[in-house]
């Protein structure tokens, strides 16, 4: 890739460190699209020794790339995001993708299309720990930060995204736990 090349896909992901989501960081800012995919990817690093099968370089891939389009569109947040909003951002990175470098614009748009279609194990991998990862964060924000509907979506967010791992499954039990109690000591 030329130097060049590679400069304007990183210009075109700084966005990311800019564009800020709907959840709040611990210290009490609002967390970065950019902050969100890095621990997302993290996640999956740690977690490749549960998932000896899975290809997990291919789903940390996922994890870094898989909010790309909100560089174009920001972060519109699950429970506000249309087919619509979907649609624009998917279009919009598609776009762009096309205009990378040749070997480049075929890893993202295959990877993109094996995200979108979630029929592979690391595809599935990739999609539970992103939403995992967001309900992670929800409980490491303060609950003064949560908006009403938040109590709620908090405990059934993903849950049929882990339905397919024992693992994943025990892990989305805890942090239900974890909201729960969150939840009771606010009260």
């Amino acid at each position: 890739m030329e130097p060049k090349e590679l400069l304007e896909i990183l210009s075109a992901a700084e966005k990311l460190k800019c564009n800020t989501r709907h959840c709040y960081t611990s210290s009490g800012r609002h967390e970065s699209v950019a902050e969100h995919s890095w621990r997302l990817a993290l996640m999956a690093m740690l977690l490749a020794p549960e998932f000896p099968d899975a290809d997990m370089d291919r789903v940390i891939r996922m994890c870094l790339i898989h909010d790309m389009g909100e560089a174009f569109t920001g972060d519109i947040p699950a429970f506000d995001k249309t087919a619509a909003d979907a649609g624009r951002e998917d279009a919009l990175l598609m776009n762009w993708v096309q205009t990378l470098p040749a070997d480049s614009r075929q890893e993202w748009t295959a990877l993109l299309t094996e995200m979108n279609a979630l029929e592979t194990w690391e595809a599935k991998i990739y999609k539970a720990l992103d939403k995992l990862e967001a309900v992670i964060q929800h409980n490491e924000s303060d609950i003064s930060t949560w908006i009403p509907l938040e109590y709620d979506l908090q405990l059934t967010y993903g849950e049929e995204n882990v339905e397919f791992s024992p693992y994943l499954r025990s892990l989305k039990q805890a942090v239900n736990d974890w909201t729960k109690r969150k939840i009771d000591e606010s009260k």
